[in-house]
């Protein structure tokens, strides 16, 4: 099977999309779930997160940050991945909660916010609220591409205020417990507001599932390099997660854990920068 791109475009300056046939993902995608990329053979197993699963084909958003992000931006509509494997990951349980709310702030959790946001609206009387949040409105993603159209209400937040509410979806959610009862949340994408967003919840008394994004070395629970705490148990968030009770979590743990790679993810970008020069 050949995962062939189909379809590759600009999300903003920083995030892209692109579709990808990989049958074998689609079929059984559940929100939540994720699929691990691999672009040569024994090469690096990269996590990614899937906004919609349709057809044979998979939608995904990703950012240009690391070495191997950076390099897919470089690929064309035709060029195809060694290998697409999933869906990994253990999708959250969802049904009638009333009115629940996904929010998001990164490419990851936009992705996350579409895909779950189109199934829970699928699932009895939800009410549900997308809240999208962007830096500036050159950030904010094209139309077609938001969770608007799959929601029953959609807030559009920025940080400075250009385009849509003022602020972070922290705030939007904070105004939002004020006001009426929520009964669920979930959220994806930065880490220090996702524990912001649980503590914030927890004095609500409103349950929260977070995704917890940590580094996944294989993606299949061998290498424990994506450990988190729950609930004082340690939990893979490749094989666990990655969605978790974010009250739950030991979100400190889970922060430190996040600069294991860094000195490496360094290396292996300046090496990359130093073979694209040479090439020049």
């Amino acid at each position: 099977m050949k995962h062939i791109i189909t379809r590759k475009e600009d999300l903003n300056s920083g995030d892209y999309v692109m579709d990808v046939i990989a049958p074998e993902v689609a079929k059984k995608f559940q929100p939540g779930n994720f699929a691990v990329l691999l672009t040569i053979p024994n090469g690096e197993r990269i996590p990614m997160s899937i906004e919609r699963a349709e057809g044979d084909k998979i939608t995904m958003y990703i950012k240009r940050l690391g070495k191997t992000s950076r390099e897919l931006d470089s690929w064309k509509v035709g060029d195809s991945f060694h290998k697409i494997i999933g869906p990994m990951g253990t999708a959250p349980t969802l049904k009638e909660f009333g009115t629940v709310v996904f929010a998001s702030d990164l490419v990851c959790g936009h992705a996350e916010n579409s895909a779950m946001c189109r199934e829970l609206k699928k699932i009895g009387n939800n009410h549900v609220i997308s809240i999208q949040s962007f830096p500036t409105k050159d950030d904010v993603y094209p139309e077609k591409e938001l969770s608007k159209e799959y929601c029953d209400e959609f807030i559009l937040a920025t940080e400075d205020g250009s385009v849509g509410k003022k602020g972070h979806y922290l705030d939007i959610i904070k105004d939002l417990l004020e006001e009426r009862k929520i009964d669920q949340v979930f959220a994806g994408g930065g880490i220090p507001p996702l524990q912001k967003l649980s503590e914030l919840t927890k004095k609500y008394n409103v349950p929260v599932m977070t995704t917890v994004r940590q580094i996944m070395v294989d993606a299949t629970g061998m290498c424990g390099s994506c450990r988190v705490f729950v609930g004082g148990e340690q939990k893979l968030a490749c094989i666990d997660g990655p969605m978790f009770d974010g009250q739950k979590v030991d979100w400190e743990s889970a922060i430190s854990r996040l600069a294991m790679f860094k000195t490496k993810e360094a290396e292996a970008m300046e090496c990359y920068n130093k073979e694209i020069k040479e090439l020049k």
